[in-house]
C-alpha cells in the first residue's frame, strides 16, 4: 500500500489543479499573451508539482522507508538508497 493512500484524494485534487494550470498556460501560448505572464503561470505550476513531490517524499518516508526498516536492516538500507536516488532526481530537474 502507498504511503500516500491516506491522502489520496487530496493530492488527486492538487494534481487535476494543476493539470488545469497548464491547460491554461498552453491557452496563454496559443493567445500570445506577454512572455512573462506566462513565465510566472509555469513558476507556478513548477512551485505547485515541487510542493506534490515533497509530500510524496514525506509520505515515503514516513511509511515505506519505515515499514522496510521494520521488516529487516536490508529492506530498510534498500528503501533510504531508493528515497535518496528519487530525492537526487527531483534535485536535478
Amino acid at each position: 500500500m502507498p504511503g500516500y493512500s491516506g491522502t489520496k484524494d487530496e493530492y488527486t485534487r492538487r494534481m487535476r489543479r494543476i493539470e488545469g494550470q497548464v491547460r491554461g498556460i498552453a491557452r496563454m501560448i496559443e493567445e500570445d499573451v506577454y512572455c512573462i505572464d506566462v513565465l510566472t503561470q509555469v513558476a507556478a505550476v513548477t512551485k505547485a508539482l515541487q510542493a506534490v513531490s515533497l509530500g510524496l517524499v514525506e509520505d515515503h518516508l514516513g511509511h515505506c522507508v519505515v515499514e522496510a526498516a521494520r521488516h529487516s536492516t536490508a529492506d530498510g538500507e534498500a528503501k533510504v538508497r531508493e528515497a535518496a536516488d528519487a530525492i537526487a532526481r527531483l534535485v536535478r530537474s
